[in-house]
């Protein structure tokens, strides 16, 4: 029988490949990753535990509006530092109101002090069980993204 939504997991969903950076990799090498790896945000690590993430807006935004090219401008200067994470048994609904609350897209998933999987909201979207509340999510985040237009 299938999980109900209260039911499933974070790890029943996500992405558990996950690559990572150095927060002394490049801007551009992390620009190159993001487009090998067809994603939009990859965790930065040091000593293996997860100290920001850094998405492909921080790099059109925070790297395209300080002078100098990718290859000189490192990770840890347009990363979010910190970042809000989440933990594989955690449940779907938790997952979504943390993501809706702290205004973010993607969340890291760690144990034991290790990055072990990456959900996004789109995760939660394409999945059955949790649509609803990814698109509530979704829809809390434009809110307050565009509410000053």
């Amino acid at each position: 029988m299938p999980k109900g939504v209260f039911e499933m997991k974070v790890k029943d969903i996500m992405t558990k490949s996950v690559i990572s950076l150095n927060d002394d990799d490049t801007v551009e090498k992390a620009a190159q990753i993001m487009q090998q790896n067809n994603v939009g945000a990859v965790p930065v690590c040091k000593n293996g535990k997860v100290i920001g993430i850094v998405t492909d807006r921080d790099i059109a935004i925070r790297s395209a509006s300080q002078s100098g090219g990718t290859e000189s401008k490192f990770v840890r200067d347009i990363m979010s530092a910190n970042p809000v994470t989440g933990s594989p048994d955690m449940n779907l609904e938790d997952a979504s109101r943390i993501m809706s609350d702290k205004q973010i897209r993607r969340l890291p998933i760690v144990e034991n002090k290790n990055v072990v999987g990456m959900v996004s909201l789109g995760d939660l979207a394409v999945n059955p069980k949790s649509n609803t509340q990814a698109g509530d999510a979704l829809s809390s985040i434009s809110e307050n993204n565009y509410s000053a237009f």
